[in-house]
């Protein structure tokens, strides 16, 4: 069957599942009769080592909120699997495509190999693409001297309505054609711990933050307890697109024109703003995803430890502000920055292991993983860019400060349940009378420290720091700080 249609365009869904504030839906319905609402569950996206089902499901929830939406409009999301090319080929075969839509990604390098491989056949095939922005990211910036002015003036556009207008194709016609390709399954593995997908769902959540939940922002933002219910927990809905960067800020702005003028709200703002950041730097230099941005470090050897690697992963390295923060992410895919930001310095640093060998791993447990975010961090973290303040963080300062008595602590690691709060992150320090009172024994219940924290913190921090006297270290930071900061920026290797 082909559709007797002169004027068909695809709107292809990959990290922008929303129908309010999307410029390639709106611009599809502005230039043409009908409209495809495009998903493709790409076989090789699914198997790259960064992917995980937590992902998918979340997507999975995303589209059928979107179905849900959809139902006035008598139509859904053809939803499949596949590949994206493949998939255009028999739409183009059934309906003479005459568009094809999609958002601006800045993603790994398989969808960048494969974005590429898509324009080729667009051009083969005469079908026009058009993509368009949604986080303020401008391809082909050479360094930053007009970045924020350009990424103002996008955020401050008026936002896209929801579809004012039917143009999409009918569920009848959907359907017929849904005959040709595999469908995926729209179910979902969903647990009460994991936020769920949607842009209904990313509404609700923006409401409760700032309608109540933003007071506490900043007090509680390190706390890995508190930090759940008291941060916006807008990044994987910011991630997978069910909301639009210029739609949180716009409504930041609009909060704090009512009188909502909190130091917490400030420092939320300011964190969208370095958020953007971060994914402009991604994509002016994406081989971060790979290699360390600055080409002095590649020079810097650690050995795989495997032994080292599986405790860490399954929150058994006997540090237990470390363990705790490694089971909760697992069962969960959420931590509070300072966390994550503790997790991946105790790998780098005192189990001396090379980032990328924790980057797949955390990327599939991160609900909100986003490419231009998750590489960058795990360098700066890594002390890996020579233009940042090498931080080494204290598993057991940071569980004294931030989880005094052992709540969050002790839930995700019970085995510790029954020991006093001065024990909860030092268990090591149990004597053997206490072992006898607690019912505790280490290295039975909970093992012993897989490293001597302090020294192994004292010889990262030797060799790091020295390595920042390094003559390619040095040049390579005048390189960042002249190509990815702005005009003011300076170095931090001083500090």
């Amino acid at each position: 069957m082909t559709i007797k249609q002169n004027d068909i365009a695809v709107v292809w869904l990959k990290r922008d599942f929303r129908l309010r504030d999307h410029g390639a839906l709106h611009q599809a319905i502005t230039n043409h009769q009908q409209i495809v609402l495009l998903y493709v569950a790409e076989n090789s996206l699914r198997k790259e080592a960064h992917s995980s089902e937590r992902h998918y499901d979340f997507i999975k929830q995303s589209i059928n909120d979107l179905n849900k939406q959809l139902v006035p409009f008598n139509a859904h999301i053809l939803a499949v699997e596949g590949e994206v090319i493949p998939v255009l080929e028999k739409l183009n075969a059934k309906m003479k495509l005459t568009g094809l839509y999609s958002h601006i990604e800045t993603g790994i390098g398989l969808t960048f190999q494969r974005d590429k491989e898509v324009r080729k056949w667009c051009k083969q095939n005469n079908v026009p693409w058009r993509e368009e922005r949604q986080q303020g990211v401008f391809r082909g910036m050479k360094n930053r001297k007009q970045w924020i002015q350009q990424w103002s003036a996008l955020m401050n556009k008026e936002q896209l309505p929801f579809p004012q207008k039917n143009a999409f194709i009918t569920n009848e016609s959907l359907n017929t054609i849904a005959k040709n390709f595999t469908p995926l399954d729209l179910k979902t593995n969903s647990s009460p711990l994991v936020q769920p997908g949607g842009e209904q769902n990313a509404h609700r959540y923006m409401d409760s933050f700032f309608n109540g939940r933003y007071t506490t922002y900043q007090a509680h933002i390190s706390k890995p307890d508190l930090a759940r219910k008291t941060c916006s927990r807008l990044s994987p809905y910011l991630a997978f697109g069910n909301l639009s960067m210029r739609q949180v800020l716009q409504r930041t702005e609009a909060e704090k024109e009512q009188g909502k003028r909190s130091q917490g709200m400030r420092a939320f703002e300011s964190r969208l703003r370095w958020q953007a950041h971060f994914i402009q730097k991604f994509e002016m230099e994406c081989r971060m995803e790979f290699e360390s941005i600055n080409r002095g470090y590649h020079r810097l050897e650690k050995a795989i430890n495997p032994t080292f690697i599986n405790a860490w992963e399954k929150g058994l390295t006997g540090v237990p502000m470390v363990d705790a923060a490694m089971r909760c992410l697992v069962e969960t895919g959420y931590l509070n920055f300072r966390m994550r930001a503790l997790v991946v310095s105790f790998f780098v640093h005192q189990l001396w292991q090379p980032w990328q060998a924790c980057s797949a791993f955390l990327a599939q447990q991160f609900l909100d993983f986003e490419p231009g975010i998750h590489f960058p961090q795990l360098q700066m973290q890594a002390g890996e860019t020579g233009i940042n303040t090498l931080r080494i963080y204290n598993p057991v300062k940071n569980g004294l400060t931030h989880d005094p008595n052992g709540s969050f602590t002790k839930k995700w690691i019970p085995e510790l349940a029954e020991l006093p709060d001065q024990l909860v992150h030092t268990p090591w320090e149990i004597t053997a009378f206490e072992e006898e009172m607690y019912g505790f024994r280490l290295g039975d219940n909970y093992p012993k420290p897989i490293v001597d924290i302090d020294q192994r913190r004292k010889e990262a921090s030797d060799l790091l720091w020295k390595m920042q006297k390094d003559p390619l270290v040095y040049q390579e930071s005048k390189r960042i700080l002249s190509r990815h900061t702005l005009a003011r920026r300076k170095s931090n290797r001083s500090a």
